[in-house]
Formats: C-alpha cells, sequence, structure tokens
C-alpha cells in the first residue's frame, strides 16, 4: 500500500459514499445508481473517475453547474436515432439513461443510437461501454470535454474526446476506454502526485518540448495526442459528429475552466450481434482473438483484461483511496474519516 493510501471494505465505501450523494440532493434509485457507478470505478482501478472525483462533483454541484434534481429529456429523433438533452444534471447518470435507451432502440432496430447533448462528465467512460457489452451487445460512445490536448505543442484547441469501444463476451468483456491525449488528466494527475517519470513522453512543457514529467505538462495544459497528429484529427471529428446530431456545445464553444467544465456533448452507440450471428459464434470469435493475444506475448492483453484483474485485487485487499480524500468524502456523507 502506497504512503497516505487507505484499504476499505467495498461495502464501507459504498455506504459513506451512498450518504455523501444523497446530502447532495441524490435521493433513491438516483442516489443508489450515482453512488455505485462512483464506487465501482474505483473498485475496477479507474481511481482518478471513481472515489477521488466525488468531492470535485460535490464542488460542481455547490457551483449550480450540475443540477442534481435534473434528468434528460428526449427531444428529436426517428427509428433508432435519437437527440436528447441532459438538462445539466449529473453527467454519470445521463450516461448511464441514454446507453441504457441506446441498448432499447438496439432490441427493436437491431441498432441504436443517442446523441446527448447539455450534459456533465461521465465520469468513468468505460463503464457504458462495458453496460451494453454485458446486456450482450457491441457498443460505441464517446463524450468532448474542454479544449486540454496538443497536436504539436501549440495551446490546445481540441478536447482528449475519450472514447469507448466494447465487445461483449461472457468470460469478460473486451472494453477499450482511452482519451485521445496519450495520457488522462487524471492519469498524469496521479504520476506527478507521487513524483514518478511518465513511461513515454505525455506532453509538452510551457516551451513546446516533449517531455516525461507529468507536473510540467499539467502546469503548461499541453497533453499531447495520442499519436500526435492522429489523434488529433480524431478528436475533431468526434467532438463534430456529436455535437451536429445532439444539437449540444463542440469543445471551442464549452470554455477553459477544467473545475467549470459543464454542458458537454456525448454520443452512444449500441449494436445487437444477434442480427447476423448466434451467441455461440459471438463468443467463439472474441474468445480465439483473445487467446490469439495471450498466445502471442505474456504480456499481451486485451482491452479491459486489467480491469478485471484490478477488481480481484481490490474485492480481496479493500479499495484503495487516499487518506486525503477519504476525509473529504467522509465530511461530505457527514461523518469523521
Amino acid at each position: 500500500m502506497a504512503d497516505g493510501e487507505l484499504r476499505l471494505p467495498l461495502e464501507e465505501v459504498h455506504r459513506v459514499v451512498r450518504a455523501a450523494v444523497g446530502r447532495l440532493g441524490l435521493t433513491g434509485e438516483r442516489g443508489d445508481l450515482c453512488a455505485r457507478l462512483f464506487v465501482e470505478a474505483t473498485r475496477d482501478g479507474v481511481y482518478s473517475h471513481g472515489v477521488e472525483r466525488l468531492p470535485r462533483f460535490a464542488r460542481t454541484v455547490a457551483a449550480g453547474l450540475v443540477d442534481v434534481s435534473a434528468t434528460p429529456e428526449r427531444t428529436a429523433g426517428s427509428g433508432a436515432v435519437e437527440r436528447w438533452d441532459g438538462r445539466r444534471g449529473p453527467g454519470n447518470l445521463n450516461a448511464w439513461a441514454a446507453m441504457d435507451r441506446a441498448v432499447a432502440l438496439a432490441r427493436t432496430h437491431g441498432v441504436g443510437a443517442v446523441a446527448l447533448g447539455n450534459t456533465n462528465h461521465w465520469m468513468r467512460g468505460g463503464t457504458y461501454g462495458r453496460q451494453a457489452a454485458e446486456a450482450g451487445l457491441l457498443a460505441m460512445c464517446w463524450s468532448n470535454t474542454i479544449a486540454n490536448t496538443s497536436a504539436a505543442g501549440e495551446e490546445p484547441v481540441v478536447g482528449n474526446n475519450p472514447l469507448v469501444v466494447a465487445v461483449p463476451r461472457p468470460a469478460g468483456p473486451l472494453v477499450l476506454d482511452m482519451a485521445l491525449s496519450q495520457f488522462s488528466v487524471g492519469v498524469l494527475t496521479g504520476y506527478a502526485q507521487r513524483g514518478e517519470r511518465l513511461p513515454v513522453p505525455g506532453g509538452f512543457t510551457a516551451e513546446g518540448d516533449l517531455t516525461h514529467d507529468a507536473a510540467a505538462v499539467l502546469d503548461s495544459g499541453r497533453p499531447a495526442a495520442v499519436g500526435r497528429w492522429k489523434g488529433f484529427a480524431l478528436a475533431v471529428v468526434l467532438d463534430a459528429w456529436a455535437a451536429m446530431l445532439s444539437g449540444g456545445a463542440a469543445t471551442h464553444e464549452l470554455g477553459t475552466d477544467p473545475e467549470g467544465e459543464s454542458g458537454q456533448t456525448q454520443f452512444f452507440l449500441a449494436l445487437d450481434p444477434g442480427v447476423v450471428s448466434g451467441p455461440d459464434e459471438q463468443e467463439r470469435v472474441a474468445d480465439a482473438v483473445v487467446a490469439s493475444l495471450h498466445a502471442a506475448g505474456a504480456d499481451l492483453r486485451y482491452p479491459g483484461e486489467g480491469t478485471e484483474r484490478a477488481r480481484r485485487e481490490n474485492l480481496e485487499r479493500g479499495l484503495p483511496v487516499r487518506r486525503a480524500t477519504w476525509a473529504e468524502v467522509s465530511t461530505l456523507a457527514g461523518a469523521s474519516a
């Protein structure tokens, strides 16, 4: 265990987080789901967007950026494609509802697409890919962000627009959950807090030089796009796609303050492979892809395999939470750490 870190039983973490979101005004089933999504992100090893993120979420509620009483509303659509207004509600609840609707549309039409505007940070994006995959569907979803990613050291003009792609598999879904920056802001923050060197250059200094120093990247505000110009271009088209379909804000309309980020745009796609193949074929294909990776090298793993490992370890040892964060969350819950 790292210095300054606690290991806590999942049940205790969930109890305190549930109390905290309840005091923010999220009650009943909405409060239950909101708390579960925060806790499960930490359980699965996505610490920057789990319990660690809850104090920042509370600040956005206090600042009026998130309306805890708001629920998403359908504003347009035809057939398998719909537009929804998130009404500045809690981002994780809005995203869950949007993917749930995409899954329902896919059950009817074979494919379902929901474009969601005027929403907030969805926390762990991979949650919604898993949501569809665990229902037996293929899925893609992404969110735009404020401008925070640089191709060649320039002032950022695109977001790191996280992209999720999921494939159902009974033994464990394949879930790609990636920011379009080489490292997400949460991961950079973790490296900076630990004083560790990034394994590959993660961004640029204020002078425009590539660096392994996470703190320098955060100070400059210029994380590198994954694949440099390729990641930059992908961020641009995902942003335009989601904004066009949702009627929501594109990155250039979102402002620049990370603490004030609100009004984001997201897109959710679910596809039922059962319209063209049976469950046995689907399982055989997914298992064969995984087996081929494992056979090629002991260090190769499928997208999402690390999540399965982190989940097992954290359930056995307890969920890791920084002491400082736990004190904040406990205060939000009206309890002492």
